[in-house]
């Protein structure tokens, strides 16, 4: 286990004068840092996320403006240690120019993150989901193999707090931060040595529960000595490209020969369940977390043809985090991306549950060409084949789309 990243909440908002990344800020990211490793638990990055970049750039002075605000924050992030910055999502109340905005944005930043959001407070804007998949396909040509998708998501229902980039981003007020965990290794060695389901959730349960403690310990002193409020962790199952550390390979030691075969959705739902017994403050998803670029076996997997697009829609029903560095063919049309994208966010919005969408369409490359990314994060695989879209009529003109979660009623008659 390791600590994905130590994420810190910033509202620039309040800052009163120049822009300026607030001193407390530089000094709580050296000292929690140095807390945590202190006590034996390695953090592989600290990041820095803001509230709804709209809100504070000035994104009505044109794009060209809020490129030089978006590097001169990035610069000032850097000299102070973060490694990645989160500026937050674009939202429809901002209008389509700042959603179009984030290509060129992207163009000129290098550790600068951004989202656009789909769906949010129970509606679906179809509108934006669209803007979405035009960001996508835009985003391609700026970094070789399509790596600056690396850096955008589309988000569907995914309230503020969230540790994990690219969904990072603060609620507002005062300086907050929260942990997201690298933990899929916990679920291989839990599973490999249970004989029982039972045994397996309990050995992997007691050993986040126990870790957490631990960690929470540090947080409620950081937060009592620096003021910044503790938001919680999300252990998310996060992995690493190799199987020791792999979300699907710990699925698959639960009886599943091939993920993406039959009994998948049983094993994805039993790792979910397991994760809802943690007696921990939660921040974020704390769900399946199936990145295919990003775990060994779910690439291996992919490229093997046994893992679909579709297969990792289907495990988000049951609490995954959605679809995480997809890679898809370079020529993948906006109508496909839009339908793709009309799917995370009805299934978002109908289940009344958190989803993202980080695609990456990779240009010259069609299904099945092997991927060549040199990320040391990335384990590479093939492209996954995407379905043919063409939203359209009612569904693709509607301003908005409401679906209310369904609440099951049951009635027992005697």
């Amino acid at each position: 286990m390791k600590i994905r990243s130590i994420t810190s909440f910033w509202d620039p908002r309040l800052v009163v004068g120049p822009l300026k990344i607030p001193e407390d800020f530089v000094q709580f990211r050296t000292r929690a840092a140095s807390r945590f490793q202190g006590a034996g638990f390695e953090v592989q990055t600290t990041r820095l996320a803001t509230v709804e970049f709209p809100t504070y750039l000035d994104c009505h002075k044109g794009v060209k403006v809020v490129v030089k605000q978006v590097q001169d924050l990035e610069e000032q992030a850097k000299a102070a240690g973060f490694e990645y910055l989160s500026f937050g999502p674009v939202t429809p109340p901002a209008g389509e120019e700042v959603y179009d905005m984030i290509p060129e944005l992207l163009t000129n930043s290098s550790i600068a993150f951004f989202t656009g959001v789909m769906a949010a407070y129970g509606v679906m804007y179809p509108h934006f989901v669209r803007k979405c998949a035009q960001i996508i396909r835009a985003n391609r040509e700026i970094e070789p193999e399509g790596f600056a998708n690396l850096r955008f998501a589309a988000l569907a229902q995914v309230r503020p707090g969230a540790p994990f980039f690219p969904a990072a981003y603060h609620r507002g007020d005062g300086p907050a931060f929260a942990l997201a965990i690298e933990c899929a290794d916990e679920a291989v060695q839990a599973f490999a040595s249970a004989h029982s389901l039972g045994e397996a959730r309990r050995l992997l349960i007691n050993g986040l529960n126990d870790k957490a403690r631990q960690m929470e310990m540090i947080a409620f002193d950081l937060s009592k000595e620096t003021g910044f409020d503790f938001g919680g962790f999300d252990f998310s199952l996060a992995p690493f490209p190799q199987d020791s550390i792999s979300l699907g390979a710990a699925m698959e030691q639960l009886g599943i020969p091939h993920l993406g075969e039959g009994g998948s959705l049983a094993a994805a739902a039993f790792v979910a369940d397991t994760l809802d017994l943690g007696q921990w403050k939660r921040a974020g998803f704390n769900g399946l977390m199936m990145p295919v670029l990003e775990d060994s076996r779910l690439a291996k997997r992919s490229a093997e043809g046994c893992l679909t697009v579709q297969d990792l829609l289907m495990f988000s029903a049951v609490c995954g985090t959605g679809l995480d560095t997809v890679p898809l063919p370079g020529d993948a049309s906006e109508e496909d991306l839009t339908a793709l994208l009309m799917d995370v966010a009805a299934l978002a919005t109908r289940l009344g549950k958190p989803l993202t969408a980080r695609l990456m369409p990779i240009p010259g490359k069609q299904a099945g060409d092997e991927t060549q990314f040199t990320f040391g994060f990335f384990a590479n695989g093939r492209v996954m084949a995407l379905k043919n879209g063409a939203v359209g009529g009612l569904l693709g003109t509607a301003e908005v789309v409401d679906l209310k979660p369904r609440h099951i009623r049951l009635e027992f008659k005697e």
